[in-house]
């Protein structure tokens, strides 16, 4: 025991261990290793405590976590803000519902996170209620009562602020939704749900009541048919039938799971064989799947839907719904995006390099904000003047060549048009002008070249709120900022379409690594990129093998990984606590 105690304090405190796990995917005879390292120290540049410049982080979520691990923050003086003083591994929450997983499981204290990095980060637990870009300006509220008055108000100064608040739910403004249903973004929602489950079945066991109440109270309804919904509704069922039906066997056949969909199918941003299969499923489960369904009100006693049909209104009662469908802007960050301009916008525009638009040092990423792509056709005049040395008013295929690299990394969406058409390289998308151009030597025209990039624009998507998406923009950022003394002098970035010399960095580019779906019954889909779609229990153990790699520390992959062998063991735990 003394030997795992000193192994367990080295481990833990030894800054050149990386993170190394190893799970088998015993039924797919697959095989995860995981490594975590340390991120480089970037430029090197040593600075005295006077030359640092102040960063404000505000949130603790995934973005802002993903900026402060890869952060170099000897480099700066760095300063965090947040309401809560922990990172929650969101999406773990439909697991901590249902009792599949503990709270505790899933959280890392951000003082923990931030007492292993150089230098002294500071943080504060408080809300952010206002941001002052022309002061350079965040002002906060504490979340404690600190003084006789009521809460603390304090103001800190930037030199460069990272927004990466998250957002909140959405409701669409639909009367009764805020008042009446639970939600599914923050991890106290997660465990008012599964006291609320529980709650269900004890009210439903008190005796004399009708069965009709019976079946109300035990009628749980799932607004959403995303992953989360979908997830949940999953979890749900397995809940009830493999731990609650046993303690429960007087009410268990009263038991009812609806999932309401607007759309034509659940999950469909998955693959249309995932989101068919789900929708098998969960009709062998007997969960009853409402597709093209609207909710309209909700009220106490029952929740009311519009249909597809004309007139098809169903008002049906309930005894908890939960309710998963989309993230709407927080009040902190409509304050700021009517200060700067951004009012007729749903979040907070930056440009590709994660910069608030309009704020030079401001950033923002994550759910608050999304980026602002500039298409390939607006610029197609300017890329055509840079591209044309000799100033000819035509294109060579060397002079083509010379900047192509640039505008592929200036314009992500011309590689997805390239996937998409399945071509090597721009040089096989010009090929057809190329060989009809003028002159011997195939010059392309002005008209040419705008017609071979006509529909590049087309494929050009706003990247999708997911933990996904914020890790790598945190960690992007944090790499930009590592380097950003050495890249004012040596810039990295691609050619400058509108003025002269290069960006300082290359501009931030999603890598999709792949999204799943688990589906209950130790089953989970898996979509994976090159199209790769599985479906069934080795996908769910590849699922159990990443989410626990991807844990934001060695304790909470331990405690998590303790959890899921604790339910195969004794079952979920039913306390109301």
């Amino acid at each position: 025991m003394t030997a795992f105690r000193n192994f367990a304090r080295v481990f833990k405190e030894s800054s050149s261990l990386s993170g190394l796990l190893a799970l088998g995917a015993v039924s797919s005879g697959g095989l995860l290793v995981y490594a975590e390292t340390k991120p480089n120290s970037g430029s090197g540049v040593t600075e005295t405590s006077q030359e640092k410049k102040k960063v404000v982080v505000l949130g603790s979520g995934w973005a802002g976590t993903s900026f402060l691990k890869n952060l170099d923050s000897s480099l700066y003086d760095v300063q965090v803000v947040s309401a809560h003083n922990y990172f929650a591994f969101t999406p773990l929450l439909p697991s901590v519902t249902c009792g599949t997983v503990e709270p505790r499981s899933i959280v890392e204290p951000v003082r923990s996170i931030v007492k292993k990095k150089k230098g002294d980060i500071q943080f504060l637990e408080a809300e952010v209620y206002k941001i002052d870009s022309e002061n350079q300006k965040v002002h906060c509220q504490s979340n404690h009562d600190v003084t006789v008055e009521g809460k603390e108000q304090f103001s800190v100064d930037y030199d460069y602020l990272v927004i990466a608040v998250g957002a909140q739910v959405n409701t669409f403004n639909i009367p009764g939704v805020r008042e009446h249903c639970h939600f599914l973004k923050e991890l106290e929602d997660a465990r008012k749900i599964r006291r609320g489950i529980i709650d269900c079945f004890e009210r439903a066991s008190i005796p004399n009541l009708g069965e009709d109440e019976r079946e109300k109270i035990l009628h749980f309804v799932v607004v959403g048919g995303g992953p989360t919904g979908v997830e949940f509704s999953a979890a749900l069922h397995d809940f009830v039938c493999e731990d609650l039906a046993k303690l429960y066997p007087s009410v268990q056949n009263l038991v009812k799971i609806t999932l309401v969909e607007a759309g034509d199918h659940i999950l469909n941003m998955f693959d249309s064989r995932i989101s068919s299969f789900a929708e098998q499923k969960f009709q062998r489960d007997g969960v009853d799947v409402k597709k093209r369904y609207q909710v309209t009100n909700v009220s106490d006693k029952c929740i009311t839907m519009k249909g597809k049909a004309p007139g098809e209104i169903l008002s049906v009662p309930y005894g908890m719904i939960v309710w998963s469908t989309g993230i709407g802007t927080r009040p902190v960050i409509m304050d700021f995006m009517k200060q700067i301009g951004q009012t007729n916008r749903r979040v907070l525009a930056t440009d590709e390099w994660l910069r608030v638009e309009k704020c030079d040092n401001v950033y923002a990423l994550g759910d608050c904000a999304t980026i602002n792509q500039r298409k390939i056709m607006e610029d197609i005049s300017d890329i055509f003047r840079i591209t044309d040395k000799d100033n000819s008013g035509t294109l060579t295929v060397q002079e083509i060549k010379n900047v192509i690299d640039d505008i592929r990394i200036r314009y992500p969406q011309l590689e997805i048009y390239l996937k998409k058409e399945k071509l090597e390289d721009v040089m096989d998308m010009l090929r057809g002008f190329i060989e009809s151009g003028q002159g011997e030597s195939k010059e392309l025209d002005i008209e040419q070249f705008k017609t071979a990039f006509a529909n590049v624009d087309s494929q050009m998507k706003n990247l999708p709120a997911t933990a996904q998406v914020a890790a790598q923009q945190g960690a992007y950022l944090a790499r930009c900022f590592n380097r950003m003394h050495k890249c004012e002098e040596e810039p990295e970035g691609p050619l400058r379409i509108r003025g002269t010399g290069r960006h300082r960095f290359p501009p931030f580019q999603y890598k999709h690594l792949g999204q799943f779906a688990p589906l209950g019954g130790e089953q989970a889909a898996a979509q994976l990129p090159g199209d790769w779609v599985s479906i069934g229990r080795s996908s769910q153990w590849l699922w159990y093998s990443v989410y626990a790699s991807k844990q934001v520390s060695w304790r909470t992959r331990v405690l998590v990984m303790f959890d899921w062998t604790k339910r195969f063991a004794f079952g979920r735990d039913s306390s109301r606590i």
